[in-house]
């Protein structure tokens, strides 16, 4: 059975993570280009005469291969991380009853992709190189503990009962009503248009994979016979 889980997970994952890779090829990384350019001076937002014109022309890739290849190894090592927990999950709700089909992994995709990037993203979203941002720690406290509240709010939703959903709802509202760490002023090297094209290209990336992850995680779960291997383990 362990065996049947961990390929699951791979499987999806090095898929999910391909997909993710080369949406984020297609429609992020061109902007995280422009945006290092901005970071660097040699482009400049509010251009004057003798400065270098703000510019909304295209960046080409390059040849910068090891980067490049570090991304995609990161998306693979990191969606497979993701197929992991999602298959003990999975796991987990199968013990208590609950189906596991590869449409209902579609709503599991969905569901990670809420507590992962959507909720963390309502007060950080994601950062264009020459965003200014306040302190590092305390932006990463607040980022874990919303993954950890919206998760735990949509778990109490989908299984609760009786009071159990409103806790979840609240758990999920919490982490933004407390709010994410702030600066008192706005300002930044990069044009807020490109900033917001990349914040919003970044979530779209993620749900794609999010949820192609869901879907080929509960695919792969039901074909290699893994939830029927654990009812008879369990059995």
């Amino acid at each position: 059975m362990l065996k049947s889980v961990l390929a699951s997970a791979v499987f999806a994952g090095l898929v999910a993570g391909l997909c993710a890779a080369l949406l984020q090829f297609a429609f992020v990384i061109p902007l995280l280009l422009q945006g290092e350019l901005y970071e660097t001076g040699a482009r400049v937002h509010f251009a004057s005469e003798s400065s270098v014109q703000s510019s909304a022309a295209a960046v080409a890739l390059g040849t910068d291969w090891g980067r490049h290849a570090m991304t995609v190894a990161f998306d693979f090592v990191t969606y497979t991380g993701y197929g992991f927990l999602l298959a003990a999950l999975m796991l987990i709700a199968a013990l208590r009853g609950i189906a596991i089909t590869p449409r209902a992994g579609l709503v599991w995709g969905l569901c990670g992709f809420v507590a992962v990037q959507l909720a963390p993203a309502f007060g950080l979203p994601p950062e264009l190189p020459g965003t200014v941002a306040a302190e590092l720690r305390p932006r990463q406290l607040w980022w874990a503990g919303t993954i950890l509240a919206t998760a735990a709010g949509l778990g109490c939703i989908a299984f609760g009962r009786g009071w159990v959903p409103v806790a979840g709802i609240l758990l999920i509202l919490l982490p933004q009503a407390i709010g994410a760490p702030q600066l008192d002023t706005y300002f930044g090297a990069a044009p807020p248009e490109l900033a917001a094209a990349f914040a919003t290209r970044s979530l779209g990336a993620a749900l794609a994979g999010w949820t192609l992850l869901g879907g080929l995680t509960a695919l792969f779960l039901v074909r290699l016979g893994a939830l029927e291997r654990f009812d008879e383990a369990r059995a």
